[in-house]
């Protein structure tokens, strides 16, 4: 159990999490393990599993719930954010000034460097890697990547790679869903759709590489897109504690509520078709406490994978 403690401690949580933990998430872990025992049909590699969630949805602390619930097991996995791959802040000033102004602000699909993601996921799944196992980091105080020299590095090559992102598995959406606007940021900022429907390619064209690598993907349902408001300002405040308040990428509420519009659109898309694309269900409730859990993969007689 001292891994369990570090996680407790390392997320400032009560040890009473641990018993809900256990009722939701333990049965995502023992599909993994029964993988790696196994007892499930095998591919070469790690096991790569996807985490979708809105915005302060809890996908980071299910990531490492599950790295160490796994490591108990003897089961060696790594989580990675796909927020660690977004593009440098001077790449997407470039981004702006070439494609579209709003490119500028990191989030949506065309921020990230899925090449380097692709890239990562490649060094960590070879048997025999040469050189070290390094996983990038992003810093959101600064908007902007660490130095390489602050990069995770690996001890060790893992058997589960959990990759956790707010837009990870989102498929693209119909063209004549992406023409009109659903808030004031494309009111004002896209008003004739060049924006968006570049993301939309994005989603259906790069992003696709990234999103064939998942066999399997967990999602975090928010009960709406309401709550992503009061969930990502505390997150923030949380950011702002562990950077002293210093770092340009710290908001205020008011920019929050202006960041979380670039989202808005994929996010409720998300909302509405990814259940049932999805091999493990958690809903959430406001205050981000599981109540159901599912496996609408299993249940609609479908075969392993994202689909």
């Amino acid at each position: 159990m001292g891994t369990m403690k570090a996680f407790i401690e390392r997320h400032g949580l009560p040890d009473h999490y641990l018993q809900q933990a256990s009722i939701w998430f333990e049965p995502i872990v023992e599909v993994l393990k029964a993988h790696q025992d196994g007892a499930m049909p095998q591919k070469g590699g790690p096991q790569i599993i996807g985490i979708h969630g809105c915005q302060g949805s809890g996908k980071t602390t299910l990531a490492d719930y599950l790295v160490c619930s796994l490591a108990d097991k003897g089961i060696t996995a790594c989580s990675i954010s796909l927020d660690d791959f977004y593009l440098g802040h001077q790449q997407r000033l470039d981004m702006a000034a070439e494609v579209h102004p709003l490119f500028a602000t990191r989030g949506v699909p065309g921020t990230h460097d899925i090449p380097l993601a692709l890239a990562t996921l490649d060094k960590l799944s070879m048997p025999l890697s040469d050189g070290d196992l390094i996983i990038p980091r992003f810093n959101k105080a600064t908007d902007d990547r660490f130095p390489q020299a602050e990069w995770t590095l690996l001890d060790e090559q893992p058997q589960v790679i959990i990759l956790e992102g707010w837009c990870m598995a989102v498929p693209p959406q119909e063209e004549s869903a992406v023409r009109f606007s659903i808030n004031q940021l494309e009111q004002q900022q896209d008003p004739d759709a060049i924006w968006r429907r570049q993301v939309n390619r994005y989603l259906r064209e790069e992003y696709q590489a990234l999103w064939q690598r998942l066999d399997r993907l967990i999602m975090l349902q928010a009960p709406s897109f309401s709550c992503v408001y009061k969930w990502r300002l505390e997150q923030e405040e949380k950011l702002k504690s562990q950077s002293n308040g210093v770092g340009a990428g710290i908001m205020s509420a008011q920019q929050i509520e202006q960041f979380i519009q670039h989202y808005e659109r994929l996010t409720r898309h998300a909302l509405q078709v990814l259940p049932a694309r999805c091999d493990h269900l958690l809903q959430l409730n406001s205050k981000r406490h599981v109540i159901s859990y599912q496996e609408p993969l299993r249940a609609a007689g479908r075969e392993q994978g994202i689909g």
